[in-house]
């Protein structure tokens, strides 16, 4: 129905359509033209272009758009080769057991070994299986196509026999976003704003602000290639974003503005330009504050996952002193001046507005007032605005203004930066890995380890849920050595890092733990003095777990290790060496052997 919608649509307004590239089109139709056995599935998420996927593979194999654009959600087409071509435009649109005359039709294809039909079938993944379960009900079985797809889908397993399975949820990531923000803001039809009245004489239009801001003609593309790097780490903590959200997320940046009076719905249209202009307002138009949805009410952009994935982020609400020491006091401060003019006041339209400025000196010249909590609300709200900007526009190279210290998180930089070393085939940094096994140590023993050289191992003696384990079981270098510490693997299927911690020589001897963002910048953070608990539950069980893992594997080591190979005779057998794990002045561990005999 929205794809649909959006025809008909541009039909009405008459207006070139948005393109943009269909990744799996091409094995699609290769799939059909080598006249493949079997049926085609394709499966995603709503919003990742299936019933577009569809529609691009009826017109490439010859399909009339006339039959396409008539009423049904069953579209049929003989192919040159004498099978009929059956497109099943979404399964979700047939309800309840109409649904099982398509699914009929597909089982007929793929499990009875029809060749007379290929059967292209769109469907969410979830619906899918559901439809699946209860067709096999009422066949009495279990329906052998459902646990297939369910591991296809999940943990990425083969596909069934017969049955070619295009995932469009997997296919969408940092490339996607920049081909979408290209296709939004770079689309034909905006040359006609090259002719527009209200760009003249100066003044500025946020519409076209907004829009070549996003193509990046002042910044060399850093304001899309950052907004790429929170997709990223979206998508890598397991959030899927499809097509539909980033569409809506760029054309948000172009036309959002924070005052639903003067823009209806808080999306502008060139009608309330001029409004905007007289106003003097421009500023409620920034790109950079549209981006977190921060022009749109809380309840309607909690509705959309992109911008409920932007505002986890935190971008706004975090801040440094330093940050916030710029933004309030860097007019006046003469040591901060400098920096005012090159980083803030160096953006007359969304950065030292004149709103601001009228703010920023009621705050800090007006009556006490303005600096309690109600009163200097208006000017609270402006320091968000600057915070997001600042994480856009601030320079890689300044050292004083970190932007990924005015995020949630404040080592995604380090992440990303790990799996570009891991694809490039280099060594990650020592910085990052010492701080990721400082992180390990501290979790593993509860103790503040200072150690960056090897991982300790270590339990509490007993089978108590106790956090704090001074007994060391096994301790292995941090980094891979002779087969034996801690590798930094990248996992091909998913993209992220794995840690892959080896204890002996042996193959089976090893353990990995998948580093997602959230769980590297736990890590991060326990190196760097925060408590465990106060950061993420979540991600603490998740290691907890993964100790637990490793105290067995180094049992299992332990008892090869010496297996047949104890000297303890006589009244000595009753002996047992325990390895405790002391503290240096410094904060660096060692392990002390302590013998503990029982009494003859």
């Amino acid at each position: 129905m929205f794809d649909e919608y959006v025809s008909g649509a541009l039909g009405r307004a008459k207006v070139q359509p948005i393109t943009l590239s269909t990744p799996l089109l091409d094995d699609m139709v290769k799939h059909i033209e080598r006249k493949a056995p079997g049926s085609m599935l394709i499966a995603g998420t709503a919003g990742d272009g299936k019933t577009y996927h569809c529609r691009s593979l009826w017109t490439r194999i010859g399909g009339d758009a006339k039959v396409w654009g008539a009423k049904g959600n069953v579209k049929e087409h003989r192919l040159a080769d004498g099978r009929l071509a059956v497109f099943i435009k979404d399964l979700s649109e047939f309800n309840g057991q109409e649904s099982d005359l398509p699914l009929q039709r597909l089982e007929k294809s793929v499990l009875d070994g029809d060749d007379s039909e290929v059967v292209i079938l769109a469907a969410n993944h979830g619906q899918l299986l559901d439809r699946l379960r209860d067709l096999g009900k009422r066949q009495d079985r279990v329906h052998p196509l459902r646990k297939p797809l369910q591991e296809r889908f999940l943990q990425a397993g083969p596909a069934p026999d017969r049955l070619a399975v295009f995932d469009l949820s997997r296919s969408t990531s940092r490339k996607t976003l920049d081909e979408v923000a290209k296709a939004v803001a770079g689309h034909p039809e905006w040359d006609n704003c090259s002719r527009c009245s209200w760009k003249a004489g100066g003044k500025v239009c946020p519409i076209d602000e907004n829009r070549r801001r996003l193509l990046g003609e002042a910044d060399g593309g850093q304001l899309a290639r950052r907004l790429g790097d929170l997709v990223e780490i979206a998508r890598l903590n397991g959030l899927h974003l499809p097509v539909r959200d980033l569409l809506a997320l760029c054309s948000n940046m172009v036309l959002g503005f924070a005052d639903a009076k003067a823009a209806k719905e808080n999306l502008m249209t060139c009608a309330d330009v001029p409004k905007i202009q007289e106003s003097g307002h421009i500023g409620k138009a920034s790109v950079y504050a549209n981006a977190f949805g921060a022009n749109l009410p809380k309840r309607r952009a909690s509705d959309r996952p992109v911008f409920k994935a932007m505002a986890s982020f935190g971008v706004g609400a975090e801040t440094t002193n330093a940050a916030d020491g710029l933004l309030v006091y860097g007019k006046d401060d003469s040591r901060l001046q400098a920096d005012f003019a090159r980083l803030v006041a160096v953006d007359p339209i969304y950065g030292a507005t004149a709103d601001f400025r009228a703010a920023q000196d009621a705050y800090l010249e007006g009556h006490e007032g303005a600096r309690l909590e109600a009163g200097s609300t208006e000017f609270m709200e402006m320091l968000e605005y600057q915070r997001r900007r600042l994480y856009f526009s601030l320079p890689e190279s300044e050292a004083d203004y970190r932007r990924w210290s005015m995020t949630a998180f404040r080592f995604a930089g380090d992440y990303l930066d790990i799996i570009d070393s891991l694809n490039a085939k280099k060594a990650v940094t020592d910085a990052t890995r010492g701080r990721i096994a400082r992180g390990l140590n501290r979790v593993m023993t509860g103790l503040l380890l200072e150690n960056v050289d090897r991982i300790f191992i270590a339990s509490s003696g007993g089978f108590t849920q106790s956090r704090v384990s001074v007994l060391c079981e096994h301790e292995t270098p941090s980094r891979r050595q002779g087969g034996v510490g801690m590798a930094i693997k990248l996992d091909e299927e998913t993209g992220r890092p794995q840690l892959d911690v080896s204890l002996s020589h042996a193959p089976g001897n090893s353990v990995a733990f998948d580093l997602t963002p959230i769980r590297h910048e736990f890590l991060a953070r326990v190196a760097e003095g925060a408590l465990p608990a106060s950061f993420s539950n979540e991600c603490l069980e998740d290691l907890l777990a993964f100790k637990a893992k490793l105290l067995r594997k180094a049992e299992v080591v332990r008892k090869v290790g010496f297996a047949g190979d104890d000297d303890e005779v006589g009244g000595q057998a009753s002996a047992l060496t325990l390895n405790f794990i002391d503290i240096e002045p410094g904060g660096r561990g060692f392990t002390r052997p302590v013998t503990v005999r029982a009494p003859a």
